[in-house]
């Protein structure tokens, strides 16, 4: 159950909104502690719900069905719970697992069973079942129109006339689909961004970079070294639809048109929203190529020794509030810079050795579990990870500022308003030996990503390195054997003393 389902039954809060239109506050804002208090007046409805610590986003038509956390069903008077008995047989199986199965189904089946009872009725109407039917079905050819289920219909049955309405189910239950529906519309916490503490340099040289930050493989965040950018002046929402309007452009699964994902994102509000993130940009539309110009501490790129058979390295990243990654290592153990021309970004990031908390990787590091969204992430596992000994490092990147990722390192970066951003992956000498291991590794057929030739890029990164730059190799790994001999060797005293046990041994 929900860590705060308890809190759910107290008198809710209102928070003032400064905003000239008063829309009215959602049925399902009303009823999440479980009644429906009446409103002094019709103006007060610009008010926005505020759950004990947490805010929701107010002006949003609820597509929640009613649908309450599990721990409001032991306040509930009746101690009913109509997902049971709606689901019939079904109701033994977990409320993700019953999803899984409705995820077999195609459109016409999932609306048909919604009308075999009001339980199946919310489950068939999730949301996240019909955006990955639209998906499948319309690829990046669709128009969003408020909701994935409308947008499925008038998109494969363009001559039904869709209703969109909501049914209100009384007496449901479920973790599992409220907090989706929470997550969606939940506000990001003060506390959640005030933390600060990445180090910023300004006008630092490429020297005094390497030396303290790359070749230390430390995060950083730089400023004013792309003020010079012609994009910095220029993008923006209508700038890019004007010049690649109708270029298709990388949108999770599937390729849509600038202005069609412009338009979807203007609309959406869903706990993960589609992000634009395509490599290709600057082959599709040259001039946003020319528009920007890689700052000076990450000129040295080694992969590009590989001309056109290197693996991908840059894109453009759009996005609107809400949306972002989820924990992840960049690809290859490659270190990154990115760049916001537009907007802000809240990053967290956790050093190689410590894998942030709620977040599972693989023996093999191939794949990684974590909770469904970023809300979801910070709800349930932020306060952990502020209380660890080695907490993690967290900033807000606003427009015309650079973060330096270095390899390894686990990150996270959530839209705080909608953002326009440019990142690049690169090798350097500073990585070079890590790149050329992680190349090596037995699975790296598995681990290697951005290129059709996985199991071969070592070899050629290797002797395209050799034939390039010849001996370059060789002295980095002498380089790294003597630092290793450095750190091996302990004073006398280090070599007496049993750190352990804070006692001297005898080892003669």
């Amino acid at each position: 159950m929900l860590s705060f389902r308890a809190l759910l039954s107290r008198p809710r809060k209102r928070v003032k909104r400064k905003h000239s239109i008063k829309p009215k506050c959602s049925s399902k804002q009303r009823s999440l502690r479980g009644y429906d208090p009446p409103f002094a007046d019709e103006g007060e409805a610009d008010d926005c719900l505020e759950l004990p610590g947490f805010r929701l986003k107010s002006s949003d038509p609820s597509r929640s069905h009613g649908v309450q956390p599990l721990g409001n069903l032991y306040i509930s008077p009746s101690r009913f719970n109509s997902r049971d008995a709606g689901l019939g047989g079904l109701s033994v199986l977990s409320d993700d697992l019953v999803i899984d199965i409705l995820g077999l189904l195609d459109g016409a089946e999932l609306g048909r069973l919604s009308l075999v009872s009001k339980s199946f009725y919310v489950f068939c109407r999730h949301e996240p079942l019909w955006r990955n039917l639209s998906l499948e079905s319309l690829k990046g050819e669709f128009l969003f129109t408020g909701s994935w289920k409308s947008t499925y219909v008038s998109g494969c049955y363009p001559h039904f006339r869709a209703e969109d309405g909501c049914v209100e189910v009384r007496d449901f239950y479920s973790d599992y689909l409220f907090q989706s529906w929470l997550c969606a519309n939940v506000v990001m916490r003060p506390e959640w961004l005030k933390r600060d503490n990445i180090v910023r340099r300004r006008g630092i040289s490429l020297e005094e970079f390497i030396s303290c930050f790359e070749d230390l493989n430390k995060p950083v965040l730089l400023e004013g070294c792309i003020d010079g950018w012609a994009a910095l002046g220029r993008w923006d929402k209508e700038y890019l639809v004007h010049i690649a309007g109708d270029k298709k452009f990388a949108v999770g699964p599937v390729d849509m048109s600038l202005e069609g994902y412009y338009k979807y994102a203007e609309s959406t509000r869903e706990e993960r929203p589609l992000y634009l993130f395509d490599p290709k940009f600057a082959e599709k539309v040259p001039v946003l190529g020319s528009e920007y110009d890689v700052p000076i501490y990450f000129r040295e790129d080694l992969f590009s020794v590989l001309g056109d058979e290197r693996p991908d390295y840059r894109w453009i990243i759009i996005g609107p509030a809400g949306s972002g990654s989820s924990f992840h290592i960049d690809p290859n153990s490659t270190s990154a810079w990115n760049a916001v021309v537009k907007g802000s970004k809240k990053w967290v990031m956790f050093p190689p050795d410590v894998v942030p908390p709620g977040v599972h990787p693989s023996a093999d590091g191939a794949e990684v579990a974590c909770p469904v969204s970023i809300i979801e992430w910070f709800m349930n596992f932020y306060e952990v990870a502020r209380s660890w000994e080695k907490k993690p490092v967290e900033c807000i990147c606003k427009a015309g500022e650079v973060i330096f990722v270095p390899n390894g390192w686990w990150h996270m970066v959530f839209n705080l308003e909608e953002s326009i951003a440019i990142t690049q992956n690169y090798v350097s000498r500073s990585n070079l030996l890590n790149v050329l291991d992680f190349l090596k590794q037995p699975n790296a057929q598995e681990l290697v990503s951005g290129t059709n030739d996985r199991i071969n890029l070592y070899d050629k990164f290797k002797n395209a390195m050799e034939a390039k730059f010849p001996g370059t190799i060789d002295e980095l790994r002498r380089k790294a054997e003597e630092k290793a001999i450095l750190q091996r060797k302990q004073s006398f005293w280090d070599s007496a003393t049993d750190s352990k046990v804070g006692a001297f041994k005898f080892s003669f």
